[in-house]
């Protein structure tokens, strides 16, 4: 009789170097450790993709733990299972022959189960003068005792996936509701702006949703109309405000006594201006500064910005402001210009500005006669960083794909 605690596989099964590692762990259990076996079942159906196995494997080893005469799997008893294959295949509900040997081998393979084979390759218990077991072939079930730990934290770790994802796709439908509403009510109210080519936008994003997504696709195209819902709402607001302005304006149109119209300098500053003297009179107010994106959707979609972040990252909006500084003194954007786009746009919003412009900078000549058009353009009401944002992001997401 076999008295090591490693056997090979009977006839031309391989032996290798895994199935002795599986073996020798299955010996190294801790002393009278002891878990329920359904327990371990459930836990291996629901990390079955991670462990490799198909739902007929699930199901080969339920049949093979029909056979384990008590509820526990315990150390120091007996844990070999020897049924005949016509057996296995009536619990297995009538698997066929061939399919039951292949799943068997993938249960060995995950490292689940372990062949202990006989000579001649049967499966049968040898019994003592009182009728206890003192030797069996078959299929260990041992592997199952000595992971049961690891297989419990993997199916935790899917469950959590799977919560995850079915809030995303959740999530995902609250949002392609909003933002299909808003830009409906945004046309039927003729509020100004391009938004059929928003709307367009919007449908981009849905029709590159695959018809069976993962939860990748779900999160990356949740990012992207969280951003469209974000500029949505924020042009809304400016369009608000700038009716309140306009009612302001009529009302207080009478006190306001005519004066020269301020003169401005459409090319680079002027020495007084450089060295951060404030032009005087009634400029044109700024379009509304508020931020509407998360700083998370920004370093997605400009990454190249964090490095100029103390240490190497970037945390918050007072580090991506200081990151913004020295991205505009390495790309030779005067202190005037990017002094404009703060008070323009906000400081916040101008360093995102200035984010996507490192990202494209091989492609841009000149980094501050941009920036200076973008703020004139976001004076006019003409420009938002919005889409701006998400062309990048796709763009970065793209160029993810293709390095993969």
């Amino acid at each position: 009789m076999h008295t090591g605690s490693v056997t090979t596989p009977f006839g031309r099964r391989s032996m290798t170097l895994a199935l002795v590692k599986r073996q020798v762990a299955a010996t190294e259990i801790k002393q009278g450790k002891s878990v329920e076996k359904w327990k371990v079942f459930r836990d291996v159906a629901e990390a079955r993709e991670m462990l490799g196995l198909q739902d007929r494997s699930v199901a080969v080893l339920d049949a093979l733990l029909t056979f384990h005469p008590t509820n526990d799997l315990q150390q120091g008893r007996p844990l070999v299972v020897f049924p005949s294959n016509s057996q296995l295949t009536l619990r297995a509900h009538g698997i066929a022959g061939a399919t039951l040997r292949r799943h068997l081998a993938i249960l060995v393979e995950a490292g689940l189960i372990v062949r202990k084979d006989s000579a001649n390759g049967k499966r049968f218990a040898r019994k003592d003068r009182d009728g206890e077991i003192e030797s069996a072939f078959g299929f260990d079930l041992s592997p199952l005792l000595a992971r049961a730990e690891e297989l419990a934290l993997m199916a935790q770790e899917v469950a959590a996936d799977r919560i995850a994802f079915r809030n995303a796709k959740e999530t995902l439908t609250i949002y392609r509701r909003d933002v299909r509403k808003l830009i409906s009510a945004a046309i039927d109210e003729g509020v100004d702006g391009d938004w059929h080519a928003i709307e367009n936008v919007y449908l981009d994003l849905i029709a590159r949703l695959p018809r069976t997504p993962s939860r990748t696709d779900v999160e990356s195209t949740l990012s992207e109309i969280q951003l469209l819902y974000a500029e949505i709402l924020n042009r809304l607001r400016i369009q608000e405000e700038a009716e309140l302005n306009s009612t302001n304006d009529a009302h207080n149109e009478r006190h306001i006594q005519n004066s020269k119209p301020e003169s401005f300098n459409e090319l680079e500053p002027s020495s007084e201006k450089e060295q951060g003297a404030k032009s005087g009179g009634g400029a044109v107010p700024p379009r509304s500064a508020n931020l509407s994106f998360p700083l998370s959707l920004v370093l997605k979609a400009c990454p190249e910005i964090s490095a100029y972040g103390a240490g190497g990252a970037i945390g918050t909006w007072r580090e991506m402001m200081s990151a913004a500084v020295v991205v505009r003194s390495m790309l030779g954007v005067s202190p005037s210009a990017y002094q404009e786009a703060c008070e323009v746009m906000g400081p916040e919003n101008a360093a995102v500005a200035m984010a996507c412009i490192l990202e494209r900078a091989n492609f841009i000549n000149s980094p501050g006669g941009y920036l200076r058009d973008l703020s004139r353009r976001w004076e006019r009401g003409e420009f938002s960083l919005g889409p701006m944002v998400m062309a990048q992001l796709r763009a970065n997401n793209g160029e993810a794909v293709r390095r993969a």
